[in-house]
């Protein structure tokens, strides 16, 4: 095909040097050239898609946590597949690679290690798991709680951490609308708050921030603990900062928030712009799955292997009343970022896609020959 490609270009530059390219000439060319192109497409399609398979199930069979566990090196032989993750704190993606013959190799791009530990259910005592949203609405209870997590290979810092959501649909039309942007940047100067039904004001008075999107504010806290001493977090600079600087004003601050008989979640300082209330920020931005993770903080310290940490926390946050899960996401992160498969079987998706449209394209090609 390559030999083609290359004969196909040399008779066309001989062609036009003397003089005697035609536009018959050119068009026939043009067809070979574009053929032998497809023929180059189809196979690499194979062999993209033939690598993907084989890197996820390597991966999947040998238990691997991280993305890319193959050596640096070079290979004369043949095509072979890795994969790695890629994304930013708090999402993810993760690509197919193949290496190209004669230089068949992969480099480890990134490592990222993660524990994960879902808490909702061994949180609540058994006493009350029969009728779990009685105990999380019932306040005189005490919803403190300690999980333990053990590390199993080395964390570098900073280890980022994110509390995941699942079978909960920020996506709903009526919850994503019920929001004030304009209200979020100038405060109580903008009147028109309509968009943030059925929370937009309480005893007559307007709620900052209003809407079902901060009233359902996240407000399970977590305290680390490593070695009997605590873990410092820090909860600064986990949000976008077009966020902060650009869609939260400086000089607005909550009022009249979590006042009505209906509690949702967590409530806010109202000493405290929204600007720098970043636990905010960061669940105002609204995720397209109903399986989310939102950033908590970073740990500045780094965890050796067999390391445990403690976590004290407060099982605060209602998702017993849908049937949500809630789960403690430790991760570390790369220059791609964290740890998702989900770009992976997309990547394989596409390459299906791709190389079914070819095999039509070259059948019908084939079939009807000019």
């Amino acid at each position: 095909m390559c030999r083609r490609i290359f004969s196909t270009c040399g008779v066309a530059a001989v062609r036009i040097v003397s003089g005697k390219m035609t536009c018959i000439n050119a068009y026939a060319l043009i067809l070979n050239f574009w053929q032998a192109i497809e023929y180059c497409l189809i196979t690499f399609c194979l062999l993209w898609l033939f690598c993907s398979f084989l890197s996820v199930y390597s991966a999947k069979s040998s238990g691997l946590q991280t993305c890319l566990n193959t050596r640096m090196g070079y290979s004369n032989i043949f095509v072979y597949g890795c994969y790695f993750h890629s994304c930013w704190p708090g999402h993810s993606a993760c690509f197919s690679l193949c290496n190209y013959p004669f230089y068949g190799s992969c480099y480890r791009m990134c490592q990222v290690v993660e524990i994960v530990d879902r808490y909702d259910i061994d949180c609540v005592p058994e006493s009350s798991r029969m009728d779990k949203v009685s105990y999380i609405q019932d306040d005189s209870i005490p919803k403190n709680c300690s999980r333990f997590m053990k590390v199993h290979k080395y964390m570098k810092a900073p280890i980022y951490i994110y509390y995941q959501l699942d079978n909960y649909y920020q996506n709903h039309r009526r919850y994503v609308k019920s929001r004030s942007d304009k209200q979020l940047l100038d405060g109580q100067n903008y009147h028109d708050t309509s968009s943030c039904q059925p929370v937009e004001s309480n005893n007559n008075r307007p709620i900052v921030p209003c809407g079902l999107i901060a009233w359902s504010l996240f407000n399970d806290t977590f305290e680390f603990i490593h070695e009997g001493a605590e873990l410092k977090v820090s909860r600064k600079n986990i949000v976008w900062k077009s966020d902060r600087d650009h869609k939260f004003g400086k000089n607005v601050y909550p009022f009249n928030f979590q006042n009505g008989t209906l509690i949702g979640g967590g409530k806010l300082n109202p000493e405290i712009p929204l600007s720098d209330q970043e636990d905010l920020i960061v669940w105002m931005r609204t995720s397209a799955l109903p399986s989310f993770r939102k950033l908590y903080g970073r740990i500045e310290e780094d965890l050796d292997v067999d390391d445990v940490v403690v976590v004290n926390l407060m099982n605060n946050y209602n998702t017993y009343s849908f049937g949500g899960k809630k789960k403690l996401v430790l991760s570390t992160s790369s220059w791609l970022g964290g740890k998702n498969d989900f770009l992976g079987h997309a990547c394989v998706f596409v390459g299906c896609s791709s190389l079914t449209l070819a095999i039509i394209f070259m059948l019908l090609h084939v079939k009807y020959r000019r």
